[in-house]
């Protein structure tokens, strides 16, 4: 492989680290937000409780659009989890595309 190709794959171990950390850090937060549904009275805009309803509110408010509530239980969160879950895997996963680039510049390099 020629010198720009290489320089071009370098950032593959950070892209590869960095994404497997945002992904599993988004599933906690979707875990964290499943975990209170069972309490309704928690305010997510107050407190330490910020740090989980900041980042995930806006993506649950999109979804809650087109998945209504069941049961009055609000099943968005899952949804997300199963959603995140399923882009870790195919990016970050034993298989998935980034881990794929990244051995195969190992292979070559």
């Amino acid at each position: 492989m020629t010198a720009p190709a290489l320089s071009a794959l370098a950032p593959l171990p950070l892209l590869h680290l960095t994404l497997g950390l945002v992904l599993a850090g988004w599933t906690l937060l979707f875990l964290f937000r499943i975990v209170l549904t069972w309490y309704p009275g928690v305010d997510l805009t107050k407190g330490v409780m910020r740090v989980v309803g900041a980042p995930t509110e806006p993506v649950l408010a999109l979804t809650r659009r087109l998945i209504q509530p069941i049961g009055g239980v609000d099943v968005t969160p899952v949804v997300w989890v199963g959603l995140v879950s399923l882009l870790r895997e195919l990016l970050v996963g034993q298989q998935g595309l980034v881990t794929l680039a990244l051995l195969r510049s190992q292979a070559v390099g």
